[in-house]
């Protein structure tokens, strides 16, 4: 009989943020699989809990997942937990857990603490609706490009980013979302010196110019701004037959250019598509 993977979400600053159910996770663990096994043995000495520890890392994901997987088809329960917060999201957690799929084991998560989840709804910028964008390129070509795809996007974005790399990134995101754009920069989270600095992208960069950056961010970007009044309007100057069929022209199926035309005008798919078909 297989074993199960337990995706454990740990502290990402202060200790008394993990679990109980990690705890008990991580006691009956067979093993424990970490992103850095010296990080994860002072959470485990910190608890006194003592559990043989394997590392599992983006430099040797491929040739531990598959000792991993071994272990887990022979009946062992292993816990993998990242450097800090919820392990698969933006880090080889995300390869492990298609490999279990794949060999058809259990994979559970024990939930906690998400970097970027804590600072969005400090932020104070929409939270109804974002995208989490992660960590960026340390290729600028690459980093610019990924930015250009999401600059006209009306999410809140989230994005990782390393204190070395934080001007650079602010350059960038200056030069394809604006200036004025609003940010907030989240670091230290849940730690003594937490800090959360609302402002635009300029004074971001003026601040920076005098300011080192320190600890891991995360930086929560206002999303693009909505369609502009008149191009939400341009709707009301053709009728509805005329909407879609402009859809259709340009390749969509009636279906799709139907309910595309709904969401334009803010109606009833069912109203357009009636209309739509009024007189046929």
């Amino acid at each position: 009989m297989n074993g199960k993977l337990y995706l454990c979400a740990t502290p990402i600053g202060n200790l008394g943020d993990v679990s109980a159910r990690c705890l008990e996770a991580f006691n009956n663990a067979d093993l424990i699989a970490a992103e850095d096994t010296r990080r994860t043995l002072q959470l485990l000495n910190h608890f006194e809990i003592s559990k043989p520890l394997t590392s599992y890392h983006e430099h040797n994901k491929h040739e531990k997942g598959e000792y991993i997987i071994s272990l887990l088809k022979n009946g062992k329960n292993i816990v993998l937990v990242s450097d800090a917060g919820t392990p698969a999201i933006s880090d080889p957690g995300e390869d492990l857990v298609k490999l279990c799929i794949e060999n058809d084991i259990d994979v559970t998560s024990i939930p906690g603490p998400v970097a970027g989840i804590n600072a969005l709804i400090l932020s104070g910028l929409p939270t109804r609706r974002f995208a989490f964008e992660g960590f960026l390129s340390v290729n600028k070509r690459h980093r610019k490009e990924h930015l250009e795809l999401v600059k006209n996007d009306t999410h809140t974005l989230i994005f990782y980013e390393a204190p070395h790399k934080l001007k650079n990134t602010l350059s960038d995101m200056q030069k394809t979302f604006g200036g004025d754009r609003k940010i907030a920069l989240v670091r230290e989270l849940t730690k003594i010196h937490e800090e959360v600095k609302r402002c635009t992208i300029d004074e971001a960069i003026a601040y920076y110019s005098e300011n080192n950056p320190r600890g891991e961010y995360v930086l929560i970007v206002e999303g693009a701004k909505e369609v502009e009044e008149t191009e939400e309007n341009e709707w009301e100057n053709i009728s509805i037959k005329e909407h879609v069929d402009k859809y259709i022209a340009e390749g969509m199926t009636s279906k799709d250019a139907i309910k595309k035309a709904a969401v334009d005008r803010n109606l009833p798919k069912r109203d357009v598509y009636n209309e739509y078909h009024r007189g046929e």
